[in-house]
């Protein structure tokens, strides 16, 4: 993949991440395409990047089980290998399935983490998603003032970089904050910058900007303005997503029973239903009941609006069962993925592991140490690696027994996994490796020779002494040595120490 192509599929991950459009099921295809190309172009992270905004795309559409399992993979693979920038966008996905899931305590840790984790060079838009799902969950958590500060942080961070459609989205989450918290007037002078941005931004009100405009001036007694900024609620574009078309219609009816035009609150309210029906909105079509008793309550008709009342109230308990429900089936979701997750990490551990010592085997060397030597090249750092190879092995085997031999070697596995500041493996038979900085190498090595010769073997060997000979080499910064070279040096020292009579050290 040529190094523009790559640039090129970069910019599409940040500007799908960056998006602040509405039309879910458009994101969601252009993720997926994202998704499979990045696949494809061998991109794991940026793979993974869209694949989170794919799983966002659907739990938006209600499918949080499924957006759940895809946010645990992802956070997991990101921990393993140690990347942060995909580790702060999993925990901003994770605070958010918490949220839905009614563990604010939860969602409030992930978005401590992923704001913690987001690097000084992440796109601004990720920094100001992050500061608002920060600022609710300190919100919902009963941090008002921390969330306002939050909310601020993130506007600057718009104004900053001119993003004013980010900042129309900061206030308009401030302003709904501050009237949930019943700071009505502060809500009110938040709602004076959002006319500012949206003229600054040359567009009219979303719909979800103009509910919360409506809900702040009926609390401020301004019902007939409430119903002037929702009556052309219904000729939105439709990509608007419906369930704001709902609460707004909602809303609208609310303004219009306060202003004594029943017949037009009437009409929102039927409307309203209509959406809900058609829709599957179960959560504000529980609330269109309790509207409706209020529209019976303001006509006099008492025994309707009762009746409506425990309509509304057995509507809620079924709700509030069946979100349990759901919430229940979201976390079996998510333990399921993590005890998946803690199996496959405990297999693959196993399969990195020589079952006689529990030393690491071949394979974790083949994966680990092209690594440690990248690591030290990158510092400026020598690394040692020594073979080690206990001297007359097959005489223990052939004059004791096969398991005093395997005696031996677990011994000195555990001797070996005792020295500080390096790693060993089980290369296979008595062959031993270790991994160590190279300042000191040589007289560790040589008290590591001694330490195996000094062992108290009589127990398990009888007279036969148990010693060892090792073969080290070092790497040298910028040399351009790979994990090969070092070995067949090292093997060459080896030869060497036994061709010169064994139990010794010889160090390139």
């Amino acid at each position: 993949m040529t190094a523009l192509a790559q640039a090129d599929l970069a910019t599409d991950v940040d500007e799908l991440e960056n998006h602040a459009g509405y039309d879910v099921e458009a994101i969601l295809a252009r993720a997926t395409a994202v998704a499979e190309a990045a696949e494809r172009a061998g991109e794991v992270v940026l793979a993974h990047r869209a694949r989170l905004v794919q799983a966002d795309m659907r739990q938006r559409a209600g499918d949080v089980d499924a957006a759940a399992t895809v946010f645990l993979a992802v956070h997991d693979w990101a921990g393993r290998h140690g990347c942060r920038p995909l580790l702060a966008r999993t925990h901003y996905h994770l605070a958010l399935t918490h949220h839905y899931l009614g563990d604010q305590a939860a969602s409030l840790e992930h978005m401590l983490s992923a704001v913690e984790l987001l690097d000084d060079d992440a796109l601004p838009g990720l920094r100001i998603l992050c500061l608002l799902r920060l600022s609710n969950a300190l919100a919902e958590t009963g941090s008002p003032d921390a969330a306002r500060q939050r909310n601020l942080q993130a506007e600057r961070i718009a104004v900053e970089h001119g993003d004013e459609a980010r900042r129309m989205i900061v206030l308009n989450n401030l302003a709904y904050q501050e009237f949930e918290l019943g700071d009505i007037e502060v809500a009110w002078a938040v709602v004076e910058r959002m006319h500012e941005s949206a003229a600054a931004l040359g567009r009219d009100f979303l719909i979800a900007e103009r509910d919360t405009i409506a809900n702040v001036q009926i609390a401020l007694g301004r019902y007939a303005d409430a119903e002037r900024t929702l009556r052309d609620v219904y000729d939105g574009p439709p990509w608007f997503e419906v369930h704001d078309a709902a609460y707004a219609a909602l809303t609208l009816a609310r303004a219009q029973r306060h202003l004594g035009a029943l017949d037009r609150a009437r009409d929102s309210l039927d409307r309203c239903r209509r959406l809900c029906d058609e829709n599957e909105l179960a959560a504000v079509r529980v609330l269109v009941l309790a509207e409706q008793a209020e529209l019976f309550a303001a006509t006099g008709d008492f025994q309707d609006a009762f009746e409506h009342y425990k309509q509304f109230h057995i509507a809620s308990e079924e709700q509030r069962n069946s979100q349990q429900e759901a919430r229940a089936r979201t976390r079996q979701a998510m333990l399921e993925t993590a005890e998946a997750r803690r199996d496959a990490e405990r297999y693959r551990e196993q399969a990195r592991r020589d079952p006689l010592t529990g030393l690491y085997n071949r394979r974790y060397v083949n994966e680990r140490l092209p690594q440690a030597i990248a690591e030290a090249e990158a510092a400026g750092r020598r690394l040692t690696v020594a073979l080690l190879d206990l001297d007359h092995f097959k005489r223990i085997n052939d004059t004791v027994s096969h398991d005093a031999g395997d005696k031996v070697l677990v011994a000195v596995a555990r001797l070996l996994a005792t020295a500080p500041e390096c790693w060993v493996a089980r290369l296979g038979g008595e062959e031993f490796l270790m991994v160590l900085p190279a300042v000191g190498a040589a007289a560790r090595l040589e008290a590591i020779r001694q330490r195996i010769k000094a062992h108290a073997w009589s127990s398990i060997t009888g007279e036969l002494p148990v010693t060892v000979s090792i073969g080290a080499a070092s790497t040298v910064p910028g040399d351009g040595s790979d994990q090969s070279d070092l070995l067949a040096e090292a093997d060459r020292r080896l030869y060497q120490a036994k061709n010169a009579g064994r139990d010794r050290v010889v160090y390139a």
